[in-house]
């Protein structure tokens, strides 16, 4: 059994594919959104992963129903937010950790990320940094730039645990010490350990501890 241990003094997750598996009802949504507002628009092989919704949305609408599009797409995805399901391991580590010492950080708006994060089991940080809190959302460092604020720390002090590449890219930029990609979209970004879920993760006495 091999151990990588890294001293932080916080973490700041990504929410979908970190601590939530959203992917069905995300899909669901898009789809009924989608037949309405951007016919032909398939979300299981055209979404770009780690990217906020509203920036997606901004691409494949007019301008003039770009509001109307975004509200839409998120009531339809907070009708299915009772469908997450958490990623294993991840409840276990976010209870063991105590408040303040980790963050959410996530491309989705707060409203949408709450409900997800409950119908997952998890509780929900003070420290939520969603897609209205920022002006430039990932791949722009700002997004954990602000999460490590929320937490008064410095990026280089904190780890990050991302799914894509855009969210990789994300604190790469915001000069984050330890990143950490989870599951199969993390493609080739550049990461310092690779998990398939949070069961091998634990954080505690200022040490992030990956077993494999």
């Amino acid at each position: 059994m091999n151990e990588t241990r890294f001293a932080i003094e916080a973490i700041l997750f990504d929410c979908d594919g970190v601590l939530v598996d959203s992917l069905e009802p995300a899909a669901v949504a898009w789809d009924k959104w989608a037949a309405r507002y951007a016919p032909g628009y398939d979300f299981r092989t055209q979404v770009e992963h780690g990217v906020r919704a509203a920036d997606t949305v901004a691409t494949l609408v007019e301008h003039s129903v770009l509001d109307e599009a975004i509200a839409a797409l998120e009531a339809e995805e907070i009708l299915g937010a009772n469908e997450t399901e958490p990623i294993p391991g991840a409840v276990e580590l976010t209870r063991s950790i105590p408040e303040g010492r980790w963050a959410v950080v996530t491309s989705g708006a707060r409203a949408l990320a709450r409900a997800r994060l409950e119908a997952a089991g998890h509780d929900v940080p003070t420290a939520l940094v969603a897609a209205e809190d920022v002006q430039r959302g990932k791949p722009d460092p700002e997004p954990y730039c602000r999460g490590a604020a929320a937490l008064g720390l410095e990026p280089a002090t904190c780890a990050v645990l991302e799914d894509a590449p855009a969210g990789v890219e994300a604190a790469r930029a915001a000069g984050v010490g330890f990143v950490v990609g989870v599951g199969e979209r993390v493609d080739a970004a550049l990461v310092d350990a690779h998990i398939d879920d949070l069961r091998c993760v634990s954080f505690g006495d200022g040490v992030l501890t990956i077993t494999d």
